[in-house]
């Protein structure tokens, strides 16, 4: 879609009320995927929004949702948002309280591992919307506690990331428990085969808002790649931190790889949280608020928090370990540099993640620069001691399967 990018706010067609909020919360110019998919949002077109992780997706959906729900009432909430983790949600939940305050348009969180009976009685409060993962949702439809039937409006935020955790049975009941007829937006940073499928099927003649190609990563993240082995990561890792202050992101493949990361980070006297599927609700929003106020300067997460945390300013993000999946690169790297913000984004690389590292490259289509102080890749060998093209697939990666094959999570 080509549009002319506006300056303000205030040439998108908003209300005084929302443009008052949107000064208050720090919201001054419109981002590009802002600035293109909030009118036709407003004008109640499908919208299928693609950009860069960090570029303000959020408020590009809240804003036109918002204006859209005020002033009207009903005894069913109007509007659901799905996204695909806990720390998504609470966050879009945050930003639709900032930005409704004056049009009196209120949201309610419903997701996994939060207490059910409190969620019960956010419902009775009748919020106007619904901001929730897809298997607490579900729960919720089949305990007769939501009722979808007045649903306007629906967005699936993030709907890769959802289809690659395995959400694609939940997403399907779910949308035959909508009206027929709403508004649907879908917004993600990349869009895989089964993402376009679910496009298809979800959206009607969609006004298609692409701010970059998909898979493009952070303009200025300033990308790195060095060479190391399974035993020196630790020891590399503690090397960079010693040489600034920047906050960092460290991401692992494991929920026991990040456990022990942050166990040796401690103890090595670094202010370090670790987050991730094993920890509980109240344990994962105390370490992202610390790691967002500065308690924590280290944060190690593995790629359920990829989307799940909004931080300004965060410096450094490193790759521990490379991710299972190419188009998770991206958004582990979209952490740093956010909006207009700069920041760096280091990967480690062993001999054995030879295809995880082709696969990025492939999708970035072109190489991650080197470190100057990284060594050369080490060569790969037989146990003939011949010399080996590359190594054998690793046992720890995961290609992307067909969205019917994989387990289902709820988050």
């Amino acid at each position: 879609m080509q549009t002319t990018v506006q300056s303000s706010f205030k040439g998108l067609g908003l209300s005084e009320a929302l443009l008052h909020d949107l000064n208050k919360a720090g919201f001054h110019e419109p981002t590009p995927i802002q600035a293109q998919a909030i009118p036709p949002g407003l004008a109640g077109r499908d919208v299928l929004g693609c950009a860069q992780t960090g570029t303000g997706k959020t408020a590009a959906f809240v804003i036109p949702m918002i204006e859209r729900l005020a002033g009207t009432t009903d005894s069913h909430p109007r509007g659901l948002i799905l996204a695909p983790t806990r720390e998504l949600a609470i966050q879009i939940q945050e930003t639709i309280a900032k930005l409704g305050r004056s049009r009196r348009v209120f949201a309610t969180t419903l997701v996994g591992g939060a207490d059910m009976n409190a969620q019960i009685r956010g419902l009775r409060q009748r919020p106007d919307i619904l901001v929730a993962t897809p298997g607490r949702l579900l729960d919720h439809m089949w305990n007769g506690t939501v009722n979808l039937i007045k649903m306007q409006i629906l967005v699936l935020d993030e709907a890769d990331r959802m289809l690659d955790m395995g959400f694609a049975p939940q997403i399907n009941q779910i949308l035959e428990a909508l009206p027929e007829e709403r508004q649907t937006l879908l917004f993600s940073a990349t869009i895989p085969t089964d993402l376009a499928d679910l496009a298809r099927a979800s959206v009607k003649d969609p006004v298609r808002v692409m701010v970059a190609k998909p898979a493009t990563p952070a303009e200025r993240a300033e990308q790195a790649l060095h060479h190391t082995s399974r035993e020196d990561k630790t020891k590399l890792l503690l090397t960079l931190l010693d040489a600034d202050r920047d906050s960092v992101l460290v991401f692992t493949r494991t929920k026991h790889g990040a456990d022990r990361l942050g166990r040796a980070l401690g103890n090595a006297g670094h202010k370090v949280a670790v987050i991730h599927g094993n920890r509980s609700l109240s344990q994962r929003r105390a370490a992202l608020e610390g790691f967002r106020r500065g308690t924590f300067r280290v944060l190690v997460a593995t790629d359920i928090a990829a989307r799940g945390i909004d931080v300004a300013n965060i410096g450094h993000v490193v790759n521990y370990d490379l991710p299972n999946t190419p188009e998770d690169y991206i958004h582990r790297i979209g952490r740093t540099a956010r909006v207009k913000a700069s920041g760096r984004a280091t990967s480690f690389v062993t001999s054995d993640d030879h295809i995880q590292l082709q696969a990025i490259e492939k999708l970035l289509g072109q190489p991650i620069p080197r470190a100057l102080d990284s060594a050369p890749p080490a060569p790969s060998t037989r146990h003939n001691g011949q010399r080996d093209a590359g190594p054998a697939r690793p046992s720890g990666f995961r290609p992307r399967r067909p969205v019917h094959a994989r387990p289902s999570h709820r988050a």
